[in-house]
């Protein structure tokens, strides 16, 4: 597969660096904006916001003054930018009825709450303001090494709550040993509540904490009145398939030179996420529906 080049419709601004920009519910800098990124030993960049935050803004400004390669992940369903990518948002209707009272579900759930019904249970909702990076640090700082999160992208975290809510569950066992901490972000706009990360103790891996988690957090949501609980992209993670109804399209975008080691290399994520055709596209051309699981599941087998 070769990709064709396409002109980008950008120009480049050479505005004061030393400004901070707003857009959605991010603020960045040209100095902070971006994230280094690597495929194999080929550089490029992401942004601040790309490991833990889900519906990621960009102006053309943005753009024009990031290096390249750049690739954004997730931008919002109601953007004017980016193309759908070879992965989903795994949405759990939490309003639906039907989705509490599916057998295999219902007693996967049964079993949880059995395992969990001597551990405390500790719930709280703060305001994104009043955290601050050694607080996520404290919540999630093994899951950040374990997963190669880089220093930047907590402090992007940290920036993309400040006008939001944030639901953060910890459970402890009878001895008071800390089995997980799980930490989602409020999102009204979207009528629904997001997975960020859960960092779960591997001691107890066998009673399923990260799945419980999930359990937590759902319910929360359906309990306040969200339609939704967004368990985050869900191609690479197979685990998460008894919480999906839905599959949300996710729309990201790629901004390289065509000739460049990333776009040429078939291994590169440029490869796995895109279609040829979306090398430097930056506006949206094409939508994807939401979907249902099993019809994504039927999809993805040629059914």
């Amino acid at each position: 597969m070769t990709f064709v080049e396409t002109k980008m419709e950008i120009q480049h601004d050479h505005s004061d660096s030393r400004s901070v920009n707003e857009v959605g519910y991010q603020s960045w800098t040209p100095e902070n904006l971006l994230v280094d990124s690597y495929h194999n030993d080929i550089h490029y960049f992401t942004t601040r916001w790309d490991a833990l935050c889900p519906y990621i803004d960009v102006t053309e400004e943005m753009l024009a003054q990031a290096s390249k390669p750049l690739i954004v992940y997730a931008l919002p369903p109601d953007s004017a930018f980016g193309q759908p990518i070879r992965d989903w948002y795994g949405l759990v209707d939490v309003s639906s009825k039907e989705f509490w009272e599916e057998s295999r579900r219902e007693r996967k759930f049964r079993e949880l709450d059995k395992f969990f019904r001597t551990f405390d249970i500790t719930e709280s909702v703060v305001p994104g303001k009043t955290l601050s990076v050694e607080d996520i640090y404290e919540l999630g700082g093994e899951h950040f090494a374990n997963y190669e999160i880089d220093p930047r992208e907590i402090e992007g975290f940290v920036d993309y709550i400040r006008n939001l809510d944030v639901l953060i569950y910890q459970v402890r066992s009878p001895e008071g040993e800390l089995v997980l901490s799980d930490v989602s972000i409020v999102m009204p706009r979207y009528n629904q509540v997001y997975g960020s990360f859960c960092q779960w103790n591997r001691k107890f891996k066998n009673k399923s904490p990260g799945l419980f988690a999930c359990l937590l957090a759902s319910r929360w949501a359906a309990k306040n009145g969200y339609n939704f609980y967004n368990l985050g992209p869900v191609g690479d993670y197979g685990y998460k398939s008894l919480f999906v109804t839905h599959h949300e399209p996710i729309y990201s975008l790629v901004l390289a030179d065509p000739d460049h080691p990333l776009v040429l290399d078939p291994e590169s994520p440029v490869y796995a996420d895109f279609e040829e055709s979306d090398l430097n596209q930056i506006y949206r051309t094409r939508n994807a529906p939401t979907i249902r699981a099993e019809e994504a599941v039927c999809a993805a087998i040629g059914f």
